[in-house]
């Protein structure tokens, strides 16, 4: 018999992906806002808002699922600076109430969080080192984190690098896309050089969730790619396979771009633990940026 997956912020840039790689060993049930897409045949789409705690428990009761894969967030850092109950809804109040509801049915939860809680005084985080949040989006991932595992013991929480690709259903925060956009009507795209990351691919990230929903692992998980570069580098690197001029890369200092919420400076991590216990294998940003553009072309992990 199958094992159930649901799947929330389906229809996101990370859900999205996770999505289209749900194989036949799972009978995924998605939950979206608004339109369902169409042409996936081998997912059931759920029409729900979130916020709707009855109509969660419903979902729960239900399908009775094996796994959750938590993706749903309010992950606009300038949003949340600025709407912080919205922020401390989504982020904080839903992950408790997803993770209650895993912890009453016996269900593991993967929930998914970020790079950024820690305070990129640093660079390559391991698992181990502590968070130190420097805006109130990372506040309210670090509280989410630790509801997250104090709720419900089957719980990993893969910590998400900055995430490279395309949407592969509906929207998304992809940056990427936004780039190719403005590089192709010759636009100067302009990129902080003082933010360092390690880039993952938005496909080997979805590989990467499903197969955390269907294994043991619990605790935290560093997500990211081989790489650690500044945003700068990794623009001008794009540009350069995707054949656009260098000189529309420009170079900004992130805390002069105005009324954008404080950054941390280093939040590259260290992939060690990932790259021991996941048969899905961490790239580089070339290789994990030629599977992007690949996967509509029949490529798969």
């Amino acid at each position: 018999m199958k094992k159930k997956l649901l799947v929330t912020g389906a229809k996101g840039f990370v859900g999205g992906s996770i999505i289209r790689q749900a194989g036949e060993e799972w009978e995924t049930h998605a939950i979206v806002r608004g339109e369902i897409p169409s042409g996936f045949a081998n997912i059931t789409w759920r029409l729900l808002d979130l916020n709707d705690e009855a109509g969660v428990e419903k979902v729960f009761d239900d399908i009775r699922p094996d796994a959750v894969i938590h993706a749903a967030a309010a992950a606009d850092i300038d949003f949340c600076e600025k709407n912080r109950e919205a922020a401390y809804a989504t982020n904080v109040g839903l992950t408790q109430r997803i993770a209650r509801l895993c912890s009453a049915t016996g269900v593991r939860l993967v929930h998914c969080s970020t790079d950024t809680v820690f305070d990129g005084e640093k660079g390559l985080y391991k698992e181990s080192d502590p968070p130190g949040p420097v805006n109130y989006y990372a506040e309210t991932k670090v509280e989410a984190e630790r509801i997250a595992v104090s709720e419900n013991e089957n719980t990993v929480v893969p910590r998400l690098s900055l995430v490279m690709g395309l949407p592969l259903l509906g929207g998304g925060n992809s940056f990427l896309s936004r780039m190719i956009a403005s590089l192709k009507e010759s636009k100067p795209v302009g990129v902080p050089e003082d933010e360092i990351r390690t880039p993952v691919d938005v496909i080997t990230l979805g590989a990467a969730l499903l197969e955390l929903a269907g294994g043991v692992f619990r605790g935290f998980v560093h997500l990211a790619g081989n790489d650690r570069m500044n945003r700068y580098e990794m623009s001008l690197r794009i540009a350069d396979r995707l054949g656009f001029p260098r000189d529309l890369i420009v170079s900004k200092n992130s805390c002069g771009i105005p009324g954008r919420a404080k950054r941390p400076v280093d939040v590259s991590m260290d992939n060690s633990l990932a790259q021991s216990i996941l048969k899905t294998k961490m790239l580089g940003l070339e290789a994990g940026l030629e599977r992007v553009l690949n996967f509509d072309k029949g490529e798969r992990q």
